[in-house]
């Protein structure tokens, strides 16, 4: 594992965003795989990073990943996404989590702002995550999609090209 002042525990996550949110400051957060860091994650980042003073990714374990996405994923272990996402300017906290859904995540950061891709709409975010977002307060902003950027297209385009190339 990685070491950088950005990767925290999820105890030591919640005690800085409060002490953030007490000084006024806009606590953005968002979760995911990024298993495979495309031009569709930076620009979702550096969105989210604009909407508010602060931005924490919640990033899923390579178990949880694996729950989600099936059992050749994720390509990148968790270890190497942190490491990723910890060099991008816009990303300013990274918590990794062992859950399917980030809804623990979201009770102890308790974020003033929570964004997802134009993939997800009000309906099809996650029940729970959602209740746990309204419970503290959260305003959801779901950016719009951006078009041929999703890890599942990078990856079938590297498989195709794999084939062809055989």
């Amino acid at each position: 594992m990685f070491s950088s002042r950005k990767l925290l525990a999820l105890d030591e996550l919640s005690a800085a965003v409060k002490q953030l949110q007490d000084a006024g400051r806009k606590v953005v957060f968002t979760n995911g795989c990024f298993d495979i860091i495309h031009p569709g994650h930076i620009l979702h980042l550096q969105q989210a990073r604009d909407l508010g003073d602060v931005l924490v990714v919640a990033l899923n374990s390579d178990e949880s990943v694996r729950q989600l996405k099936g059992p050749s994923r994720p390509i990148f272990g968790q270890s190497d996404r942190a490491l990723v996402l910890a060099a991008l300017e816009a990303v300013d906290y990274i918590v990794i989590f062992n859950t399917v859904r980030a809804t623990p995540v979201i009770k102890a950061v308790q974020p003033d702002i929570y964004v997802k891709g134009g993939d997800y709409t009000l309906e099809t975010l996650n029940a729970e995550e959602r209740a746990a977002l309204e419970e503290c307060g959260a305003r959801i902003v779901l950016l719009p999609e951006i078009e041929g950027h999703s890890t599942t297209s990078v990856i079938t385009h590297l498989r195709n090209t794999a084939a062809s190339d055989q």
